[in-house]
């Protein structure tokens, strides 16, 4: 059955698909209006591998409290968070098991079906929005629970900037660990892991007295991701040159180029790029990536990807002799995506695998003939306490005040679905959340 209208008046017209009820995003009928008081709860991550991030610091928490009348926050109980529930004690936030008397429910990664709250109000990273297969049983468990689902990554300021998220820390971390993978190949330097020091401060102090060679890296993209591996470039000491000069000539000292869209895509016919054409039109593109790869030494991906918008090369380009590129460090982590050699994820206490230039097949790190892939889904979880920090400040910020008043434009473009229904943006999830169709 084909999605169809109901026949009412025009401010009540309503779209029903084979037993899901969906309504226009401008009719949103309920707008997230809770009580005069508020309960915020933090729920505990259940995900395997261990999360152990939190959207709220105890010192955020605190803040709060002090703060607003109309907000309390409770903690549930959890054994492997980076914030003990002692401190969030010692901060004035009750720890809990039961957190069916909140209002709003916060997480980080995608809840285990069995612990849904029907009818709860949950914010978290559902991993749907792409339609990704290994979560339509969540998603259509979400629908079947009434869940009000907001999800971080859908937060968008009106020109489709992330408002929040960890992809800073994500590339912080990323960047470590795509240096690290480089010196433990060539043996010509040796970095310590992230998740050994206890702050990104820390981690800053192991980077006196490095000296780099005269290696030379590649860093995609233009969101946080890419300005976390831009910090790490500049903090340990690594030149920034143009693409002409990163093309063009020859270095005696370790540099980077920082490649944006204007720098990968070109038009098919105009040979010309432009943003919101390319936003709007990306499969009309090519990218132009192939000859920075005969240059490079270290790629650093962090550009978004769909499945519109081209790799940046194709798999049988490490066949070339000319192909270079030793360690990719592939932080967006789209298996198969912008980098097409991306097998999957590895976990944060052996991130790095081989891919072999002979038949594309996984191995050991560190071969002659293969290329090093650092693939991680989690990896802010190497600096929890600072990445949980840095999102709590951009929650408070942007996001917590209006979710409390009742929503804004910002919240409700993120409201994937509303007691259940899904809102308008998202209809083309309808087939997804359907059990009896496939995708």
């Amino acid at each position: 059955m084909g999605v169809q209208y109901l026949e009412f008046s025009r401010d009540q017209q309503f779209l029903f698909d084979g037993g899901f009820l969906f309504y226009p995003f401008e009719y949103l009928a309920a707008r997230l209006i809770f009580n005069a008081m508020t309960i915020i709860g933090l729920i505990r991550e259940e995900k395997i591998p261990a999360d152990n991030r939190v959207a709220l610091t105890p010192a955020q928490c605190k803040w709060i409290h002090k703060n607003s009348g109309m907000v309390k926050i409770v903690v549930q109980t959890s054994q492997t968070r980076c914030f003990s529930d002692k401190e969030y004690q010692s901060a004035g936030v009750e720890v809990v098991e039961n957190m069916q008397h909140c209002d709003i429910l916060m997480g980080i990664k995608e809840i285990a079906e069995a612990s849904l709250i029907p009818g709860k109000t949950y914010l978290f990273f559902s991993h749907t929005r792409k339609k990704q297969p290994y979560n339509m049983a969540l998603f259509q468990a979400l629908i079947r629970s009434k869940i009000t689902l907001i999800d971080y990554e859908c937060l968008e300021h009106d020109d489709g900037t992330r408002i929040i998220g960890f992809g800073f820390f994500a590339g912080i971390v990323g960047a470590h660990n795509g240096l690290m993978a480089f010196g433990n190949r060539t043996g010509e330097f040796s970095l310590s892991r992230v998740y050994k020091q206890r702050s990104f401060r820390e981690l800053i102090h192991t980077y006196f007295g490095l000296k780099l060679p005269n290696l030379r890296v590649v860093v995609t993209g233009s969101g946080r991701v890419a300005h976390g591996v831009l910090e790490i470039m500049n903090l340990v000491g690594m030149h920034e040159v143009e693409p002409e000069e990163y093309l063009g000539r020859e270095f005696s000292y370790p540099v980077y180029v920082h490649l944006k869209g204007a720098d990968l895509y070109r038009h098919k016919i105009t040979g010309e790029y432009n943003r919101n054409d390319f936003h709007l039109h990306p499969d009309n593109y090519n990218c132009i990536f192939d000859q920075y790869a005969f240059k490079t030494d270290i790629l650093m991906n962090g550009v978004f990807w769909d499945k519109q918008i081209p790799r940046l090369f194709e798999k049988e380009l490490i066949l070339d002799s000319r192909f270079n590129i030793r360690t990719i460090a592939d932080i967006t982590d789209d298996a198969g995506g912008s980098v097409p050699i991306n097998l999957g994820d590895q976990t944060i206490e052996d991130p790095v695998y081989g891919i072999s230039k002979k038949d594309f097949s996984k191995t050991a790190p560190y071969q002659d003939e293969s290329v090093d892939i650092i693939a991680v889904g989690n990896l802010p979880n190497e600096l929890p306490r600072d990445a949980s920090r840095y999102f709590g400040e951009q929650l408070i910020k942007y996001v917590l005040q209006d979710l409390i008043r009742g929503g804004n434009p910002v919240i409700e473009r993120a409201t994937m679905l509303n007691n259940g229904i899904i809102t308008f943006p998202y209809l083309y999830l309808c087939d997804y959340a359907d059990p009896d169709k496939s995708l």
